[in-house]
């Protein structure tokens, strides 16, 4: 290998505090499901291994907004009624689903953004559900309205759970506006009370300048007739560790990711310069969508310029999966049996940016790569 290319490549693996022998050492990804229709974007598998996904609002009219996948096949869950937002209430429906997470009581949360593509969330639309696996029935309909925690900007990404705390628990919450701040959303769960954090902070904003090269083109709005634009996302990626201590986000614009105590964001008296002095900046990351974490401390992201799926241990982050199925590694979700759970939704190539061409192409997938741990289920 020429001097220069040898140089190049140790610049990039120390950048992101990766060795390059260890970038060789990759294991083989397996397809779960080809998915065909709309297109997903989360995944959680569930302690007795049933597999569910979800569907926004982003343009596809996908025909349920959860599913569970049954025979490799995607069923609206818990039924069609949940599903059909021409029903009763909006409370009582669902309007458009950006993720799902199986906790450790045998239940199914559902984080609703309340906002179609990418609107102000609807009156009654943004909320948490929870579905009892046992039952297949909800249980518990958390709408999140308090108009200083959820702004009119405010896009529901991605949540974590630990049901330990006060009397039901409490669930984290990331808001990826692509319109105003980003930051954290902490929710009791007993009284449905919920608090915003660190709002507009550094840490939960696109990294200034960001622009992200994916297929050999940089990612930018691009609609047809239009001028293109940096395309800015916040925080986005969340996960929790095994004792519950410490909560890790990123924005999904960004090449940089953050852990924060969660007894700070839990204590009504602790302000947010408090919350700020006690963040740290874990360093250099690949982009990613999501973030996943397992019992034994690691944390997982995708890295959607690269096709890859990387592990972070130790202080640094080790690529533990390379395969050109993985197009825009979105949600990832880590089983009872040791495996890593992703869709693959080739989000880079959809008609916004492009300048209304539309390249993906089906089906989408859902993926795994066997890692030998298992989830993070604080209950």
């Amino acid at each position: 290998m020429p001097r220069r290319s040898m140089t190049a490549l140790a610049l990039a693996a120390a950048a992101l505090s990766v060795p390059i022998a260890a970038q060789q050492k990759t294991a083989p990804v397996e397809v779960v499901a080809d998915l065909n229709g709309a297109m997903p974007t989360g995944v959680t598998v569930a302690p007795n291994g049933r597999i569910f996904l979800n569907y926004p609002q982003w343009g596809d009219n996908p025909p349920f907004a959860v599913a569970e996948l049954k025979g490799g096949k995607p069923v609206a869950y818990p039924d069609a009624a949940s599903n059909d937002s021409g029903q009763g209430e909006t409370r009582d429906h669902f309007v458009s689903v950006q993720s799902v997470v199986a906790d450790g009581a045998n239940r199914l949360w559902v984080l609703d953004t309340g906002a179609p593509g990418f609107s102000a969330p609807v009156p009654g639309g943004a909320k948490l559900v929870a579905i009892d696996l046992a039952t297949n029935r909800v249980v518990k309909t958390l709408v999140l309205d308090q108009p200083d925690v959820v702004l009119q900007t405010t896009y529901l990404n991605d949540v974590r759970f630990d049901l330990r705390q006060g009397a039901e628990g409490v669930a984290y919450i990331t808001d990826s506006s692509i319109k105003g701040p980003g930051g954290l959303i902490v929710v009791d769960i007993a009284t449905g009370k919920a608090v915003r954090r660190l709002s507009g902070h550094p840490s939960t904003l696109p990294d200034p300048g960001f622009t992200p090269t994916i297929e050999g083109q940089v990612l930018m709005n691009r609609p047809a007739g239009g001028t293109p634009s940096p395309w800015l996302v916040a925080t986005d990626g969340i996960a929790i560790s095994p004792d519950g201590t410490t909560l890790y986000y990123c924005a999904l614009s960004s090449r940089h990711f953050y852990s924060v105590p969660t007894a700070l964001l839990r204590d009504p008296a602790a302000t947010d310069a408090q919350i700020a002095a006690a963040i740290r900046d874990l360093g250099p990351k690949a982009p990613s969508d999501g973030l996943a974490e397992d019992a034994k401390g690691n944390v997982y992201a995708g890295d959607y310029e690269h096709g890859t799926i990387r592990r972070f241990s130790g202080g640094k982050w080790q690529t533990i999966a390379q395969d050109p199925k993985i197009l825009w590694p979105d949600t990832l979700s880590v089983s009872k049996d040791g495996w890593l759970y992703f869709t693959a939704n080739q989000l880079q190539r959809q008609a916004g940016f492009h300048e209304g061409r539309d390249l993906r192409k089906q089906p989408y997938q859902l993926l795994r790569v066997r890692i030998g741990a298992g989830p993070v289920l604080l209950k």
